[in-house]
């Protein structure tokens, strides 16, 4: 009998999984699998389970929020031996999940991680550190590891623009270098982002058109700072209208790019705290994270399935 382990944090979302718990094991166990399952006890606890499992899993699957998925790969990435990871979102905004159509439906998704198929996606290699989905500074960025949990409970992704409205007025800009296929960008930045999902914090639209998730490239968003009210006003409506905006707005796709700073800067990493820095070096780890996504859309998930569609 195939064997899988089953990670999840019982307090993510509005704690919407406890109760389908059996139901889920239930659907693995017909699937013809072998069930552990792990409820995690604390921050870091889904990373130090992965990493130091000892048994001979065929599957790894996750439930919870960015951070679990963040954790459960960061330490699948850390083993010499990789396999599967399923996952069932059950975070506030689950962008990364919403990007590769992975079920919002407990169950579903459940089912999902048993019996779809395996895609090939690309993930982050951050300095030494690994992120899933999105590597990102300034504006906003801190609001997901700052807004208290029971608001994130409640008010779902609205708790994210309240907390981030109490700052507009109050940005931090940082000088940066950024390196990147040869070319040099050097601005005053008030937000970047490297990103391999087709929304961030809930909004669509704002990497570009074209995401494939196997290219081994990230869509990359600059912000400069604006100089006066009115560019302010400007950037805020493109945000609002989901839509990139070049006049204030650096957009490009890498694979490989640095960002300089006399400063140290805080980035957060899938939503999590990701360490202040003066200087980061992001390399796409092309096709290294196998994911269990729907069999029907693996093609339009696939840069084969962007070029037929394109053709």
């Amino acid at each position: 009998m195939k064997k899988l382990l089953f990670v999840y944090n019982p307090h993510a979302g509005k704690g919407l999984l406890k109760p389908k718990v059996s139901d889920i094991i239930d659907i693995f166990v017909k699937a013809g699998y072998d069930v552990t399952a792990y409820p995690t006890q604390s921050y870091q606890d889904a990373y130090r389970k992965v990493t130091e499992y000892t048994d001979p899993y065929d599957l790894v699957v996750c439930s919870g929020g960015d951070g679990t998925i963040d954790e459960v790969v960061t330490g699948m990435m850390g083993r010499e031996k990789k396999i599967p990871i399923g996952y069932i979102p059950t975070g506030t905004t689950n962008d990364f999940a919403n990007s590769l159509k992975i079920p919002r439906d407990i169950l579903r998704a459940a089912d999902n991680a048993v019996n779809g198929a395996q895609f090939p996606c690309d993930i982050g290699q951050f300095n030494e550190d690994i992120f899933v989905y999105i590597a990102a500074f300034g504006l906003f960025t801190d609001v997901s590891y700052q807004t208290n949990q029971t608001a994130k409970n409640l008010l779902g992704h609205l708790a994210y623009v309240l907390e981030g409205t109490k700052r507009i007025f109050n940005i931090p800009s940082y000088r940066i270098k950024v390196t990147h296929d040869g070319e040099t960008i050097e601005d005053e930045f008030i937000f970047g982002m490297v990103t391999n999902s087709r929304s961030v914090g809930g909004f669509r639209n704002m990497v570009g058109k074209n995401v494939a998730f196997d290219d081994g490239v990230f869509e990359v968003t600059l912000i400069k700072m604006p100089k006066n009210p009115i560019e302010l006003q400007e950037i805020i409506t493109a945000l609002l209208l989901e839509q990139t905006d070049s006049k204030h707005m650096y957009s490009f796709k890498s694979g490989h790019l640095t960002f300089e700073s006399l400063e140290e800067i805080p980035w957060t990493l899938d939503g999590e705290f990701g360490g202040d820095h003066d200087f980061v070096e992001i390399y796409n780890l092309k096709q290294a994270l196998n994911i269990m996504v729907p069999k029907k859309h693996v093609e339009e998930l696939s840069v084969s399935g962007k070029k037929e569609k394109n053709k």
